[in-house]
């Protein structure tokens, strides 16, 4: 069994994506990593090349910017095209995966690759997610913010991105087969500071990612954290660094740990999210 890694990135360094260690969280169990990188005014290919990996291949692209957020897609599926494993597994720039889930993902890509019964057929390998917002420690699970999704895909030409990139379909238009893997994605696109943030939320609006009509300013910072559940597990350890360096969240995990230390999951970091879903949105 062969797995190929893939993902598309532009303006790393000016959107501040933690796309090194997204690369890194998966690479030790890919076969190769195709990066396609966008004409970037940044710094951004000399970022990719420090990886020191063999595995990884990188290709240049010019993204035309006039297609909206379907750009995303676009390139997403021209760098699906150059992977030759028999699954191909695509994480976004601000996207993670703990090293405690990487024997439980290898396992089940195994598992299903080799059947051969029509109805254990997968198509794609699902996810739950952490949309981690404002602080390293809270994370978000109200109305607009999905809570699964596919991300490891079996790559044979029948499967492509759509729209934003958002997800999968197959390209014969029917259902698109999934099992959950019980692991989860670290989505880390919204803790970044404020300035960082109006920065990617007009380039998001420029593309029609935001609607330019919303306030989508962040002057005033991300509100009362309290509002979203505390996250007390561990992060993955390519993040290290930056979870570290991030004063919101030093700040806020203060407060947890003095709230929640009676807490057995707080003890032990146990990774595990609330499933009382908030059906409204939260401003």
């Amino acid at each position: 069994m062969k797995i190929s890694g893939f993902t598309i990135v532009r303006n790393a360094v000016k959107f501040n994506y933690p796309v090194l260690a997204s690369i890194r969280s998966i690479l030790p169990m890919c076969d190769e990593f195709i990066v396609n990188v966008g004409d970037s005014q940044d710094g951004t290919l000399d970022l990719i090349r420090t990886i020191a990996s063999p595995k990884v291949r990188i290709i240049q692209s010019q993204w035309d910017m006039s297609q909206g957020s379907r750009v995303l897609s676009q390139q997403t599926n021209k760098a699906l095209k150059e992977c030759k494993g028999d699954w191909a597994f695509y994480l976004q720039s601000d996207e993670v995966i703990h090293e405690a889930d990487l024997c439980k993902l290898k396992f089940w890509m195994r598992y299903y690759l080799n059947q051969k019964k029509p109805w254990a057929h997968v198509d794609a390998l699902r996810f739950w997610w952490f949309h981690f917002y404002g602080s390293f420690w809270r994370y978000r699970i109200d109305f607009g913010w999905y809570q699964k999704q596919d991300r490891i895909i079996r790559n044979n030409q029948q499967i492509e991105s759509f729209g934003d990139a958002f997800g999968f379909r197959r390209i014969d238009g029917k259902p698109l087969r999934t099992r959950l893997t019980f692991c989860y994605l670290y989505h880390y696109g919204w803790v970044n500071s404020n300035e960082v943030m109006q920065r990617r939320c007009d380039n998001a609006s420029t593309i029609g990612f935001l609607d330019k009509n919303k306030n989508n300013s962040y002057e005033g910072g991300y509100g009362d954290l309290n509002r979203f559940p505390p996250y007390l597990g561990t992060h993955p350890a390519v993040m290290k660094e930056l979870v570290v360096q991030h004063q919101l969240s030093r700040e806020d995990f203060d407060i947890i740990r003095r709230t929640l230390w009676w807490n057995p999951a707080f003890w032990f970091r146990a990774r595990y999210k609330t499933w009382r879903r908030i059906k409204e949105r939260i401003t």
